[in-house]
C-alpha cells in the first residue's frame, strides 16, 4: 500500500511464511496476504514482498504459473514491487545459519538466480511502479580470500545492472538491486558499503564496464549505475551495527547511494550484561539462524559470529558492555523484560524518512516468528504481522 506524501510502497516479507516451492508461496500468499491487507488497509492495493528461493522461481517462471498469478493478483488488489532475494534455498526449520550467504556474489549461480528473478519482477511490476530486489552484501566475511574475492563480486553485480538496464530498454519496467549490509558479512556497515560503491561501482572502471557491456555512452553509464543499485538499508542490522541512524543515512546520501529498500525490522538490546539478561537471551539460540552479536564497551567495538560465541564471554556481571544481537523480534515491542529491542533505531530512521524520504520501499521483515520464544508469538501471525504494519503508519503520521 501506499503510504505518506511521497506515496512510498509499504508491504511486509513474505519470508515469515515457511515455503520452498511455488505451490508453497502461492499458498502462503492466498492464505495471509488478504487476511493482512483486511486488518490494515481493506481499500487500498496491497503490496507483497516476494521471497523467491531459486526452487519456486523456476517454477514460477514455467508453464502458466505467472499469468495465473498475475491473474490472482488482479483479483485481490495485490501487486509485486519488491523481491527478497538473498535466501537462495531453504530458510526454515533445518540448519541454515552461514550457510545463507550461498551461492554468494562470487559464483555464477548467484548472478543467474538475481538475473531470473529480475525477469520475473518485470512481468509483475504494475505501470509506473519502480521495483526492487534485496540481496546478500557479497559474501560471508570469514569466506572472503582476498582483492580478487571483492573484483569478481563487483564484476558480478555490474553484469547483473547490465541485465537491468536491458529490461528497462525492452519493457520500460525500472528496477534496482539492493545490497543488504549485515553483521559479519564483506559489507557489514555503511562505511564499508560506501567503500565500496565508491571503489567498485561507481569509479571510473565500473563505469567503462558496463558501458561495454550494454553499449551506454560514459554518462548514461554512469547514470544507470547509480539508478540501478543501491542498498537495502536493514535496520535491525543498522541498529546492531552501533550506526547512527541521521550519520548513516547523510553519508549514503553525501555518496549518492539511492537507499532502495528500507527494511524495517528491530533486534535485541542489551544495555548491560547482568546475570538476569544473559539467562534472557539464551533461549533466543536457535540451531536456524546466525545470530551474530556486536558489543560497544571500554574495549570498543567486538563482534561475534553467532550467540553462543558471544554467550561465553559473558560473566554475569555488569561491565560497562552493551550488546545488540541480529535477532528480528517484532517491531512493536520494546520491553522484553530482562532487556529490549532496538525499537528507537526505527522510530528514529522513520521520523527522518517522515520529513525527508529516504526510500521509495519500505518492508517490515520480522522473519524468525517460527523459532521466536512463545510469548513474543501470543495472538497468531496474521494478528502480528497487521500490528507491526499498522504500528509503521502511526509512527509515519505522528
Amino acid at each position: 500500500m501506499k503510504i505518506g506524501a511521497d506515496g512510498a510502497h509499504l508491504t511486509y516479507c513474505s519470508n515469515i511464511h515457511p515455503g520452498e516451492s511455488w505451490a508453497e508461496v502461492r499458498a502462503n500468499i492466498e492464505r495471509y496476504f488478504p487476511a493482512v491487507r483486511d486488518r490494515v488497509a481493506p481499500e487500498a492495493m496491497f503490496g507483497i514482498g516476494l521471497r523467491l528461493s531459486a526452487r519456486a522461481a523456476r517454477e514460477l517462471g514455467s508453464g502458466d504459473a505467472l499469468a495465473e498469478f498475475r491473474d490472482f493478483l488482479a483479483r485481490k488488489k495485490l501487486y509485486v514491487f519488491t523481491i527478497n532475494g538473498f535466501p537462495y534455498g531453504t530458510f526454515h526449520g533445518t540448519r541454515v545459519k552461514e550457510e545463507v550467504y550461498l551461492p554468494d556474489w562470487r559464483d555464477e549461480e548467484r548472478l543467474r538466480y538475481t538475473d531470473e528473478l529480475a525477469q520475473l519482477l518485470a512481468q509483475l511490476l504494475p505501470d509506473g511502479v519502480e521495483g526492487s530486489i534485496s540481496t546478500v552484501p557479497g559474501a560471508f566475511k570469514p569466506a572472503m580470500r582476498g582483492s580478487a574475492d571483492v573484483g569478481k563480486i563487483a564484476d558480478n553485480m555490474l553484469r547483473h545492472i547490465a541485465t537491468l538496464v536491458e529490461i528497462k530498454r525492452r519493457s520500460g519496467r525500472h528496477i534496482a538491486l539492493a545490497i543488504e549490509p549485515e553483521p559479519h558479512c564483506f559489507l557489514e556497515t555503511v562505511d564499508e558499503s560506501v567503500r565500496f560503491f565508491q571503489r567498485r561501482l561507481f569509479g571510473a572502471d565500473a563505469v567503462r564496464r558496463l558501458g561495454e557491456l550494454t553499449g551506454l555512452d560514459q554518462q548514461a553509464a554512469a547514470t544507470a549505475l547509480h539508478d540501478h543499485i543501491g542498498l537495502c538499508l536493514d535496520l535491525c542490522h543498522a541498529a546492531v551495527e552501533f550506526e547512527d541512524p541521521a550519520g548513516c543515512i547523510r553519508d549514503l546520501r553525501d555518496a549518492g547511494i539511492r537507499v532502495t529498500k528500507l527494511q524495517i525490522s528491530a533486534g535485541l538490546r542489551l544495555p548491560e550484561l547482568t546475570q538476569e539478561a544473559v539467562a534472557a537471551l539464551k533461549q533466543f539460540d536457535d540451531p536456524v539462524y546466525l545470530h551474530q552479536v556486536v558489543e560497544e564497551g571500554p574495549a570498543g567495538i567486538k563482534r561475534y559470529a553467532d550467540l553462543p560465541e558471544a554467550l561465553a564471554t559473558a560473566t554475569g556481571k555488569a561491565d560497562g558492555r552493551e550488546w545488540r544481537v541480529h535477532c528480528h523480534v517484532p517491531i512493536f515491542m520494546d520491553n522484553l523484560g530482562a532487556f529490549s529491542s532496538t525499537r528507537s533505531f526505527i522510530s528514529e530512521v522513520l521520523g527522518i524518512h517522515r520529513l525527508h524520504p529516504i526510500s521509495p520501499h519500505l518492508e517490515v521483515e520480522t522473519y524468525t516468528w517460527n523459532v521466536l520464544p512463545e510469548h513474543l508469538r501470543a495472538g497468531g501471525m496474521e494478528q502480528a504481522i497487521a500490528r507491526e504494519l499498522n504500528w509503521v503508519k502511526d509512527t509515519l503520521t505522528v
